[in-house]
């Protein structure tokens, strides 16, 4: 099947739930042979993705039923990772679609009124192994559609987007002299499961 084939078949995925159960059933990239940044169009040939490779497959997904293909970059304090969605947005509510190998940081329904809640709703669920929350901030939404490039579709590495989105404008979350408490032993655990190996 031809690259264009596999994203017209995108088509089907017509509604952010049935997205996002498409995202679930995709084995997690874990870069075993050095790091990638796939377009949709490699990644629904290769079968797996990572966090940005599925949020742009959300986005391409999104953009085939003509909506826009928004992407929300949320930073955490190193040696945390960041973590990358797709926006959607449903009856003047925002939601997010998301693809990750833990219980945590996973899809949001669209009952968000702004970006900030939706991505503050992510605060207490981004944490290190011995607790530490580490959420620092968040981007605008930024628009894949403005890109002058072939992000769907491209057989190349597309590291240029990540270069992009850390060029966004992103809101702090913490106030100077805000002091966290750690997240609990019983929320460590429940972070610790994952869904591929």
């Amino acid at each position: 099947m031809k690259k264009s084939q596999h994203i017209k078949s995108l088509k089907v995925l017509s509604t952010p739930e049935k997205i996002q159960s498409f995202l679930n059933s995709l084995p997690f990239n874990f870069e075993h042979n050095g790091e990638t940044l796939m377009s949709p169009a490699r990644t629904l040939l290769e079968r797996k993705a990572h966090c940005l490779e599925g949020a742009l497959l959300a986005a391409a997904a999104l953009l085939q039923h003509g909506e826009k293909p928004l992407l929300l970059d949320l930073k955490a304090k190193k040696p945390d990772m960041d973590h990358v969605v797709a926006l959607f947005k449903r009856n003047g509510y925002w939601g997010a679609l998301s693809k990750t190998n833990h219980a945590v940081l996973r899809y949001r329904e669209p009952v968000y009124k702004t970006v900030r809640e939706l991505a503050l709703s992510y605060f207490h669920e981004y944490f290190l192994p011995d607790g530490t929350k580490t959420l620092r901030s968040f981007s605008k939404p930024f628009d894949l559609s403005k890109l002058k490039t072939d992000w769907v579709s491209s057989k190349d590495d597309l590291f240029y987007i990540s270069r992009a989105l850390d060029q966004v404008p992103h809101e702090q979350i913490l106030v100077r002299g805000q002091r966290l408490r750690k997240a609990d032993a019983i929320e460590i655990k429940a972070g610790e499961i994952t869904e591929f190996t």
